[in-house]
């Protein structure tokens, strides 16, 4: 049995949560998501709680077991609270500017890099240097940040570059002079 696929997922008091054979809605203050699960996994709900089974003891089945109890206690989770990643800007010069859902980057190219955000992420920036992705989705909350911090990840001499909030960037030493 799958250690994370055994436990159950509890349901705060402002979601519901609908099963249709293969398809879960969550709705919640925050919004509604809908996901589809592989045809070997089983979910029924009891009152608060939610449980998932496997259907057999194949192997796919017990690979997709704790994968689909944490895909559903995310769903859970982002209607209720939502998720948010906070990134950090750093070097001379580099800043950030939000205008609904459009992000505008200047991080030291010749020209500003501007990224569209889908509808249901939210994009803020506080004090050009610190930007705040959050949204319901855990998924697309998480791609939303790499692409940005894909646009100049953190470089090891200066460690100028986009950043996770709390990421340890190793640092190297420069070369040495000729004496």
């Amino acid at each position: 049995m799958s250690r994370i696929g055994k436990r159950p997922i509890t349901i705060p008091n402002k979601v519901t949560v609908e099963i249709n054979g293969q398809n879960v809605v969550v709705k919640g203050p925050k919004g509604s998501l809908e996901r589809s699960l592989p045809s070997q996994i089983k979910v029924e709900q009891d009152g608060d709680t939610i449980n998932i089974s496997r259907q057999d003891e194949s192997r796919t089945a017990r690979e997709r077991h704790g994968l689909v109890r944490t895909l559903v206690a995310n769903m859970v989770e982002g209607v209720s609270n939502g998720f948010q990643k906070r990134l950090e800007i750093q070097g001379v010069g580099y800043r950030a500017q939000a205008q609904g859902s459009k992000l505008t980057l200047n991080v030291g190219y010749s020209k500003p890099v501007e990224m569209n955000m889908p509808q249901e992420i939210q994009v803020a920036v506080e004090n050009n240097t610190q930007v705040v992705v959050s949204g319901i989705n855990k998924e697309i909350v998480g791609n939303i940040a790499a692409q940005i911090r894909a646009v100049r990840p953190p470089e090891p001499y200066k460690g100028k570059g986009i950043r996770y909030q709390g990421e340890f960037v190793r640092r190297k030493a420069g070369k040495t002079g000729k004496k």
